[in-house]
């Protein structure tokens, strides 16, 4: 397989969040036909969904690889696990680390265990400021370009952390 660009949020808002985050993307950089091309700041950004939780660090990192877009996803679902994520079926609540699969060039996907691009990106603000941060012209199939979904959310509750 050729190398294509991907995009992944990250998340945590349980324990040492920075470090959760931080150590994220350093994972993702080390993970086999991978490197870490960019990453956003780190946002402080209130609980989404489920809001009586504490408020999480968010970010993205943009990668090149040759990993199929399951297998980034499984490898990605490892790295939750090493960081004490618990999948228990419970819908936005709180976790020590949520790695979202966003985007990879030239892929459209919908099955059981992925979509690409991610449905709701166009909605959530703590998604599109990161992402901004290192793809602001990325065109989303069937949403529109990340500066463009920008504009039209609020950043209300989103902080971008020094």
């Amino acid at each position: 397989m050729s190398f294509r660009r991907a995009y992944v949020a990250l998340g945590s808002n349980l324990g040492d969040s920075q470090r959760y985050v931080q150590q994220a993307m350093e994972a993702l950089a080390r993970l086999e036909h991978t490197q870490l091309l960019a990453r956003s700041s780190l946002y402080r950004t209130e609980a989404w969904g489920v809001t009586d939780q504490p408020p999480f660090v968010n970010a993205a990192v943009a990668l090149q690889t040759r990993l199929a877009p399951h297998a980034l996803l499984d490898a990605m679902l490892a790295i939750e696990r090493a960081a004490g994520r618990v999948r228990d079926g419970t819908r936005w609540g709180p976790r020590t680390l949520d790695l979202d699969l966003l985007h990879v060039d030239g892929v459209q996907l919908a099955d059981e265990r992925l979509t690409l691009p991610h449905p709701r990106i166009a909605e959530r603000a703590f998604v599109l400021l990161p992402l901004h941060d290192i793809a602001p012209e990325l065109f989303l199939s069937g949403q529109g370009r990340v500066a463009e979904l920008l504009a039209r959310v609020d950043p209300a509750g989103c902080e971008r952390l020094p």
